[in-house]
């Protein structure tokens, strides 16, 4: 019989009442191990009544009761971070050390969670006019919810309900249906540590779950990672219907390497960010932008170090990469290797008839590498999401940065230089919202945040930092004005001499 994993409503599982289910498959063999409940419209009301009846006390709760409660969670979540992360390999596909960082990074919004005494500290200005003073303070919104996407099904709910619901919301999230059993342990771990029962909640489901939530009238904020085409309908849909909106969109990450750097490490760098986690990730660099004549020389040292990459199954200890998440995914994937030549580019590594013995069908596909790509080919301007990179030659520092900044993305970036002029100048002139300088995946750590500009972010937050408690609280400013108590009304002494 099918393992079914069920929604998280109120505390306890809630088994799916829609009939409807997706299949969840071990991409590593293609078979199909579990089912999810899909969630009915009449579901997505159950979550956020339970969420919204928890808020009734835990928008009130002291910061001490929550953060007693979340650093018990944090100890929790170290303890079973094996745990988690076999959940992710088996239903995401990546290797298990992959999901080991992808579970440390999560944990990284929990620690900043802990710490939000600090952050939901106000302002006050004293004696601002005679006897007035004014302050300002930051209170919880509500309810609010969470759309995650499926290449990092620990890692980003993290990025979202743990500051949520330290800032005192409650909180449905609405994990990829793809993979969803991380997210469930998670919400059980919290339960553990003694968050109260709605105060998260975890919904599964498709369209009608998502859309169930851009229109809730009850939800007050939608937080959400993944492709720019969605993230658009989520930050417009969702706005249309008065809600406060982060969406974070798609990507098209370049790496510009200038002609004095360290090849050796930039190769390196394009490696494993190109290719880590099979490339299915939002800060993958996906194109390589060389400068003047290190163009053969750079190609041919990342196509040594890729060909050496170790693929298989994410729990053999052996694997470097493993699968992609789906057939499908697989298949669209290979296409853009495929028509590459076509298009003009040098197909310098095909991967796109890899297979893995004993696993003949898994979502199985090795590493490509493109050179010469030009700007107006698919493989250049389409998100691609998996293991496939693109070189571009350009002749100067400002043709390749006129290229990158060309580009409708602008979540991350990277330059590799030896000089700290270039680097300042690109850090300033480049547009995107992440920067690295020989950083190639320059995720910030959890107490800056994390967002893109152009096609790459809809909303005004970037997500977790100073940004994401901004976003799960508003402002509020109160201007008070007490008479003096020598003024009290007669008949009332209060020990004060009177002034008249």
């Amino acid at each position: 019989m099918t393992k079914t994993v069920n929604h998280w409503i109120g505390g306890k599982t809630v088994e799916g009442t829609s009939g409807a289910y997706g299949p969840v498959t071990d991409p590593a063999t293609g078979a199909v191990t579990t089912q999810v409940a899909l969630a009915s419209a009449e579901e997505v009301d159950a979550a956020v009544a339970a969420a919204k009846a928890a808020y009734a006390t835990w928008g009130t709760s002291s910061l001490a009761q929550r953060t007693a409660i979340l650093f018990r969670y944090r100890a929790l979540l170290d303890a079973h971070r094996d745990d988690i992360a076999a959940l992710i390999t088996a239903e995401h596909g990546k290797v298990h050390s992959d999901a080991l960082g992808e579970v440390a990074r999560g944990l990284e919004i929990v620690e900043l969670a802990c710490g939000i005494t600090t952050q939901l500290k106000g302002e006050l200005s004293t004696q601002v006019s005679n006897r007035v003073d004014v302050s300002s303070i930051r209170q919880p919104l509500g309810v609010v919810a969470g759309i995650t996407p499926f290449n990092f099904p620990a890692m980003v709910p993290m990025w979202m309900f743990p500051l949520a619901i330290a800032c005192g919301n409650t909180f449905v999230l609405k994990p990829s249906e793809k993979d969803p059993s991380a997210a469930v342990l998670l919400a059980e771990l919290a339960s553990e540590a003694g968050l109260p029962d709605g105060v998260l909640n975890v919904l599964h489901g498709d369209k009608v779950a998502v859309d169930g939530l851009l229109h809730h009238p009850d939800v007050a904020a939608v937080s959400f990672v993944g492709s720019t085409p969605i993230a658009r309908y989520i930050h417009a849909t969702a706005s249309a219907n008065g809600k406060r909106v982060q969406a974070l969109g798609g990507a098209k990450n370049h790496m510009l390497v200038l002609p004095d750097a360290d090849l050796d490490a930039a190769a390196d760098a394009a490696v494993s960010a190109a290719y880590g986690s099979a490339g299915e990730r939002c800060m993958a660099i996906s194109a390589v932008v060389a400068v003047g004549a290190i163009g053969d020389e750079l190609v041919a040292k990342i196509r040594e170090r890729a060909e050496k990459i170790t693929i298989g199954p994410g729990n053999d200890p052996a694997s470097e990469m493993g699968p992609l998440i789906t057939a499908a995914h697989r298949d669209k994937v290979a296409s853009y290797v495929t028509g590459a030549a076509a298009q003009g580019a040098e197909v310098v590594l095909d991967g796109t008839g890899h297979t893995v013995e004993g696993f003949e069908n898994g979502h199985w596909i090795g590493l490509s590498l493109l050179d010469k790509v030009s700007t107006d080919s698919d493989a250049y301007r389409d998100e691609i999401f998996g293991p496939v990179l693109c070189v571009l030659r350009v002749e100067t520092y400002d043709d390749g940065v006129a290229l990158m900044n060309a580009s409708p993305f602008g979540n991350g970036t990277a330059i590799f230089t030896r000089d700290g002029g270039a680097a300042r100048r690109f850090q300033l002139e480049v547009e995107a919202g992440m920067v690295g300088v020989n950083v190639p995946i320059p995720v910030p750590v959890g107490y800056h945040s994390f967002g893109g500009w152009k096609d790459s972010l809809f909303g005004d937050h970037h997500i977790y930092g100073n940004d994401g408690v901004h976003f799960y609280t508003r402002g509020k400013v109160v201007t008070t004005r007490w008479p003096d108590p020598a003024d009290a009304p007669s008949g009332v002494d209060l020990g004060f001499p009177r002034n008249h």
